[in-house]
């Protein structure tokens, strides 16, 4: 295993135990001694640290390819990922505290104007959250480090105000340099993230973990996107409901 990573990360049990010369049984009661609870989560550790080291979406594809020996169709792929990323949203709510979302929007209610960085596959969902948060009448700021200046755009940051963080293993080095700025200024701190134990969850006033679905190596931001607009659209629900409260006189 140690010696062929990439057929671990992409093959089938069966394959992965003939190649050894071993049964299938052997690598599942391998993994059960490790504590996983089964061979496809110690796999998954395989995988994630191949895609990691990939530098981009050619050689995932190479690498899929050489381990696996199948070259997948459009169809077979569409049905692929639309069913990984079903299973995603479907367990998305049960992983989701109540209290936490609670805890978030308050954070942001509070807040004079929320500030959004993702990097990199997270910037999709930090650029749809600012998008959805201008439409509820939030005042906005991307973090996109235009012209190199994401120190610039974390100065900006008022006292008053609240950054929320999009990250994903690897954890953007910029990602986490700015969480910790913000730290540092006692700003308010929401972060979406995949583990309790990312670097950026260490920092947070409030955290959420997103298990998002993978397809080959290659990870989905459906989950993420979902659970951005449930922030955005119940902080402007929130809005509607503050409004529409009679005034006390």
């Amino acid at each position: 295993m140690l010696d062929h990573p990439k057929d671990v990360a992409f093959s089938t049990v069966a394959k992965i135990s003939e190649s050894a010369g071993v049964t299938p049984s052997t690598l599942i009661r391998l993994a059960n001694t490790f504590d996983f609870s089964g061979f496809s989560e110690m796999q998954g550790l395989f995988r994630a640290r191949l895609v990691d080291e990939l530098p981009n979406y050619t050689e995932r594809i190479r690498a899929v390819r050489s381990a696996t020996g199948e070259t997948p169709g459009s169809t077979q792929l569409l049905w692929e990922f639309a069913d990984a990323n079903r299973a995603a949203l479907e367990q998305l709510p049960g992983r989701i505290d109540s209290g936490t979302l609670e805890q978030a929007l308050n954070i942001f209610e509070e807040a004079r104007a929320i500030h959004v960085m993702g990097a990199r596959r997270s910037f999709v969902v930090a650029s749809y959250m600012t998008y959805a948060l201008h439409h509820i009448d939030k005042r906005a700021f991307l973090i996109n480090g235009l012209g190199g200046m994401y120190g610039e755009q974390v100065k900006s940051i008022g006292d008053n105000d609240a950054l929320m963080v999009i990250s994903f293993s690897p954890y953007a080095e910029e990602t986490r340099k700015l969480a910790a700025a913000a730290r540092e200024r006692n700003i308010p701190l929401v972060v979406i993230t995949d583990s309790n134990v990312s670097p950026l969850a260490q920092l947070a006033d409030v955290y959420f973990v997103v298990q998002e679905a993978e397809v080959k190596g290659f990870r989905g931001l459906a989950a993420s996107l979902c659970l951005a607009q449930t922030l955005a659209i119940a902080l402007g629900v929130r809005h509607e409901l503050t409004s529409a409260m009679p005034i006390n006189r």
